[in-house]
Order: structure tokens, then sequence, then C-alpha cells
């Protein structure tokens, strides 16, 4: 069953709330959050990215970053910018980007389930990253940015949201992308009660992104050196029917020392290669890549992947072991400075930018993962390649912290 447990929020002044929640940290650079927070003291890039309020030559990863986070942290707190709510609840988070709508509920979930696999993974972790993670969170001693859950979606679940949403919210407001942030307590002794009775039938949680901040959560738990609080770490969970997923695409720096017409040659061993005058992906194993001004639309040929493996059938792992690797000489995506990721987000136009410039040779544009393969890799204990997925809309930091 899924363990979750309601908390008292660290939440945002509902009045200055637009001001005061961001982006989460590893979606933008330390320029482009010191920008946004440029006159604005109550953003908390100046917790999450502090490096922008030290001089530029300072590593990120220096002591007197972490320092500099809960020093502000402690500031913004003492301001009455965020403010810790009396009691327990659990609260309902609502997203709202153009058409698409996701809600989900906001709790503290179990870093034991996450260690021993009721909270499932699809990706690996890099240890720079995850090591982070635990020092921020050791410098606040509080979880600052929520990891995006999803669960297999429950009817009742989802009416029980829906009756709390009829009810005024607390924080409600448009952030500068257009995007509509809504929150409502859930602190009611009977409406806690019915949610942890109905999620003691789910029987799995999935990390839709979040994963280096999930097992961070894990470690700082483990060491023993923050209160037992830090058992549990920050969650958004929901349904998977709401997900919405975009395509992580790639751009590549060069063709390996292949001109244009003797990589889209090599492309042909595989593919079937069809010029487009305008770029549509309609289906899986559908990928278009751009190349000398021009978009072409993969198609798989048939047979030229099988197995029982999942994992192996994702688009991302199709271009890795066919075309990356093989053509490209790219052979891990994960280290390999000739390749970049771009959120698909950013859309089409962003990919034909980065090679129309010269920065970059040819890009890909890819079909999006669908949630159903993600959770079966998971179920069966498989990774993804890295960058397989960009969750959209993001969670926005400080709507809600966890401190220990």
């Amino acid at each position: 069953m899924a363990v979750i447990k309601p908390f008292s929020a660290l939440r945002p002044d509902s009045i200055r709330a637009r001001e005061i929640c961001e982006l989460p940290y590893d979606v933008l650079s330390s320029d482009e959050a010191g920008k946004i927070a440029s006159g604005n003291s109550v953003s908390f890039f100046h917790v999450s990215k502090p490096e922008i309020d030290l001089d530029s030559g300072v590593d990120p990863y220096d002591a007197q970053v972490y320092a500099k986070g809960r020093e502000n942290f402690d500031r913004l707190r003492k301001e009455g910018a965020l403010v810790l709510d009396k009691k327990p609840c659990f609260y309902l988070y609502r997203q709202i980007m153009g058409e698409h709508s996701q809600v989900g509920l906001v709790a503290l979930a179990s870093c034991r389930e996450y260690l021993d696999g009721s909270i499932r993974k699809h990706e690996l972790t890099r240890p720079q990253k995850e090591n982070d993670r635990v020092r921020h969170m050791e410098a606040l001693q509080a979880q600052t940015g929520p990891v995006f859950l999803t669960f297999r979606s429950d009817d009742e679940i989802e009416a029980i949201f829906s009756d709390i949403q009829s009810s005024d919210p607390d924080i409600d407001f448009v952030a500068d992308d257009g995007i509509r942030h809504t929150s409502w307590s859930i602190c009611e002794v009977g409406n806690i009660d019915l949610i942890l009775a109905r999620f003691e039938g789910i029987p799995l949680l999935y990390i839709a992104d979040g994963h280096h901040r999930s097992a961070a959560a894990a470690r700082v738990w483990q060491s023993g050196k923050s209160p037992e609080s830090s058992a549990f770490f920050l969650s958004v969970i929901f349904p998977h029917n709401q997900m919405r997923i975009l395509p992580y695409n790639r751009v590549v720096k060069d063709l390996n020392g292949m001109d244009s017409d003797q990589f889209l040659d090599a492309l042909r061993n595989d593919f079937e290669v069809i010029a487009q005058d305008k770029l549509e992906l309609k289906a899986k194993h559908e990928v278009g890549v751009y190349l000398s001004g021009q978009w072409y639309l993969l198609k798989l040929k048939p047979g030229r992947v099988s197995g029982g493996n999942p994992a192996d059938m994702l688009d991302v792992a199709i271009l890795q072991n066919l075309v990356f690797e093989p053509l490209l000489g790219i052979n891990d995506p994960r280290t390999d400075v000739r390749i970049d990721f771009v959120g698909g987000i950013r859309g089409d136009g962003e990919l034909e930018k980065k090679v129309d410039e010269g920065s970059h040779a040819c890009a890909f544009s890819l079909y999006p993962t669908r949630i159903e393969d993600l959770m079966e890799i998971a179920d069966g204990g498989g990774m993804m390649p890295p960058k397989s997925t960009w969750f959209e809309p993001k969670l926005r930091d400080a709507m809600f912290s966890h401190v220990f």
C-alpha cells in the first residue's frame, strides 16, 4: 500500500505567492534565475539557487552557497513571506496550462518505501546532482522541492479531489508563463482519514520527476543527522491519467565525420527517410531529424527492434542503439559533450535555431513517451534512458515546503 502522511507545510503568504514561488532549481541556469530574481527579495530563487547572491566566480557547490540558502530561507520565514501551518494537513495542488489541468495531492511519502521499491523508479541518478540535493536539505533542514509522483488513477480518489475543489482556495495565481497555480488545505480529520484509507488500496507510487530529490531525501534520513520527520519526503501525487508528458529532444554537435548526404544514407539502413515541409509526428517510432535547413521524418523499418525489454522499445533507446552509438559515436549520452537535450516545451523552433545558428549539426524531435510505458518499465525493475520524459507543467518551488 502507499504510505503517505499529512504534514504542517511551510507555505507562501497568499498575497505575495506569485512573487515568491518559482520554477524548480534545475530547469534554468543561475544566470537566468538571477535575472528573474533581480529586484525581488522574496523570490524563492534566493533559496533554491542561492549562488545568485554570491560572486559569479563562486563554485555552485561551495559550502557558502548552501549557507547562503539557509540564511535566505530563514529571512523569508522571519519576514513572513513563508508561513508554517499550525497543524498537519493534506493539500491539493492544481495546475492549469492552456486546456490542460492536473490536480495532485500534496503529502509526505515514505523514504522506507522508496528504498524497498514500493515507490518505483525509472531513472538512474548522477552522484554530483544527488550530493547537491543532500547538502541543500541538510543546510535548510527542510525539503523545498517536491517529488512528482503518480499512481494508477482511482475514481474515488478523484471524486474526493473534485469535492475539495468546490471550496475556496488558499492560494490562486497565474505565473508569468501563463500557468495557473491553485491550492487547497485538507485539514478536517474526516477528510484526512478518508484519503488515508483510500491510499491504503493504492499498491504502488511511481516517480515521474524527482529521482535526485527522492534519492537525496532517503540519504538524509539514513544519515541520522536530521530529525525523524526526515523519514518522509515532500511529494505531489497525481493520477496517471492526468499526466502530460512532452518529448525530451536531442541536438548533436557534429556528424562524426560524415556530411549530410552520407548521414541520411546511413539512416536509410534502419529507417524510411521522408523529406517534410512541416514536421508532424503521429505515433511511436516516428522521429524527426533536422539537418541542413530541412526536416526529415524517420519511420522505423519493420523488424529493426525486437525483444521483451520494454525500455529497448522506447524511441530514445532506438535512437541511441541505431543512430547515436553506431553512426555518431556517442556511446554514453550521460557524459558525451557532443549531445545536448532540449525539453519539448521549447518546441521544434528551438531545435531549428540551434542547427541554423551553427552550434549543432542536427536535431532530433521525438514523439512523447507514454506514462503507461514508464510504469511498465518501472514495474519490471528497468531503467529508462536518460532524458526520456519532460513533464509539463512544472511544480512550483515554495508552494509547499517540508520543514524537519
